[in-house]
């Protein structure tokens, strides 16, 4: 924009100290103009706070719903309703790294934030185990190492466990992606919320794309050589800092994929161009995985550093806190959207439904006949 020939930016943007980088002049705009000008210490000071790095915490107790008496979880989702679903997978990441990668880093990331809002003695969003196996892109299919579910299945299997955690109270829930199966979580909400009609909170967040910044290149005032794809340079940085106990980085390779056609078509993982089409919008364009990158590795995973994980890192964790602080301050624990502003179902219909559980007057959500369900007789 230019006005009497000077570059003024528009209204409602914030210039970053690169400015090619640019952010929404609102709360998490400004949180990220904020880490995106942090120093080292700055960053490594944030990541402090939420006890990062740390191991894997999946058999802790207390750290998961299905690892604390039912009293505990009782009381804790009378004050945080809100519940994390980390979604990951079972791929093949390269010689060097564990085919959990992308499930560890899911979990990882929600543990920092229960620890960071359990430290500042407030109501802790919970969180279900990970989900170890998903849904693939056709050029996944074949790679020894990766074991894909069925579309339909993934997506049955999430309807249920969301339906399931609906009836138990937690009526707020985000699920935290890394894998290249996010039209399959789309799909799940979407479906999920047609076959039920329930009010409440539901989002999934493939979390890399929620910091995309933050995985900027070089040329962009970035950390990093080379684009977010997989099994490269970020996530192999991230692996380094988050669990370096399980990376061989001595069998750490570089390789690039096979294309077609030329660059400026479909983005990459983070879609840091703004291209015509996201990496998963298409298939045929480029050889599949098996062929063209057999190694398991989509980059340049040679060239990590688990100095580069610091800041997303940093970054994913403070907007998870943003989000759950706006979820709770819109609606708080107990309380969701009006039925009749977000389903086609009446406040009187959905009154004993929405009780807390086992409480007086309560009743399961698998007594509410779907919209439209023709009863029995």
């Amino acid at each position: 924009m230019s006005d009497n020939g000077n570059n003024k930016m528009p209204k409602g943007w914030l210039e970053s100290t690169n400015p090619t980088v640019v952010f929404e002049d609102n709360r998490i705009g400004r949180i990220k103009k904020e880490l995106w000008e942090a120093g080292g210490e700055q960053v490594d000071a944030i990541l402090e706070e939420y006890g990062m790095p740390s191991p894997v915490e999946w058999g802790k107790p207390g750290s998961y719903i299905q690892m604390m008496p039912r009293r505990q979880l009782i009381e804790e989702r009378r004050k945080n309703d809100i519940i994390f679903l980390p979604i990951g997978c079972t791929e093949n990441h390269g010689l060097h790294l564990p085919s959990a990668t992308d499930t560890l880093f899911v979990s990882q990331i929600i543990e920092g934030v229960r620890r960071y809002t359990q430290k500042q003695g407030r109501p802790v969003a919970l969180s279900l185990p990970p989900l170890n196996f998903g849904s693939h892109p056709y050029h996944h299919y074949g790679m020894p190492g990766t074991a894909p579910v069925r579309e339909d299945v993934s997506r049955e299997m999430l309807i249920d466990a969301m339906l399931g955690l609906w009836n138990d109270g937690f009526r707020k829930q985000i699920m935290i992606n890394n894998h290249g199966h996010l039209w399959m979580l789309e799909s799940t909400i979407q479906q999920f919320q047609k076959r039920y009609q329930l009010p409440g909170v539901f989002r999934v967040l493939d979390w890399h794309r929620a910091v995309r910044e933050f995985f900027y290149t070089e040329d962009r005032g970035g950390d990093y050589g080379s684009n977010f794809v997989h099994a490269e340079e970020a996530e192999t940085s991230l692996a380094l800092y988050l669990f370096p106990e399980m990376v061989e980085m001595d069998l750490a390779v570089n390789t690039s994929g096979k294309a077609y056609l030329p660059d400026g078509h479909f983005d990459t993982s983070v879609d840091p161009y703004q291209r015509p089409s996201r990496w998963s919008e298409g298939e045929g364009h480029f050889a599949i995985e098996l062929v063209a990158t057999p190694e398991g590795v989509v980059g340049n995973a040679a060239d990590a550093e688990a100095r580069k994980a610091k800041r997303p890192l940093a970054g994913i964790l403070q907007y998870l806190t943003i989000l759950v602080d706006d979820i709770l301050d819109a609606f708080p624990a107990g309380e969701v959207p009006p039925a009749e502003e977000v389903t086609l179902r009446t406040a009187e219909e959905m009154e004993p439904y929405l009780r807390e559980p086992q409480s007086e007057g309560w009743k399961p959500v698998y007594q509410l006949p779907q919209v439209g369900q023709v009863t029995g007789r």
